[in-house]
């Protein structure tokens, strides 16, 4: 996590939760706990108290990173490392296919669960990695006999 993450930033926290582990959601900070925690407040994400109010949460500074670039790609290649949003984050898989004719679908296979599922190209991103301070696109090789 970046030192300078500051109060009212929109980041991505990074979920530890069993079924959700690996997967980011979005939030804002909205103040410190001592150095090493921040308090968020999720975007999408609801109280189970209350459901009309969203949920805030002390994290780990270190489970914490600054929100992605938009990256513009008119679509995504076959074994391509993509991040999809489903259930309120964003979880990475590989697209294994395309799917149907005009509207441009894309099936995804996650390899935290073995699920394939299809997205729409509006529900995908071009993953990339938190490096060093710095947005990297993700250069992972690909293992043409499975995946990498």
């Amino acid at each position: 996590m970046e030192e300078n993450i500051s109060v009212r930033k929109y980041v991505e926290v990074c979920s530890k939760e069993d079924g959700f582990l690996g997967s980011y959601f979005v939030a804002k900070v909205v103040g410190r706990v001592g150095k090493e925690r921040l308090k968020v407040e999720y975007t999408t994400l609801v109280s189970e108290e209350d459901e009309n109010k969203r949920l805030r949460e002390v994290v780990p500074a270190r489970d914490v990173r600054p929100c992605p670039p938009t990256i513009e790609v008119a679509e995504f290649h076959e074994l391509q490392k993509v991040d999809a949003y489903d259930r309120e984050g964003w979880w990475v898989g590989r697209v294994i296919g395309r799917v149907g004719g005009g509207d441009e679908k894309y099936c995804v296979h996650f390899d935290s669960t073995g699920d394939k599922l299809v997205y729409s190209g509006s529900m995908l991103r071009v993953h990339q990695e938190w490096e060093d301070g710095i947005w990297v696109p993700s250069r992972e090789e690909v293992n043409l006999h499975g995946f990498a």
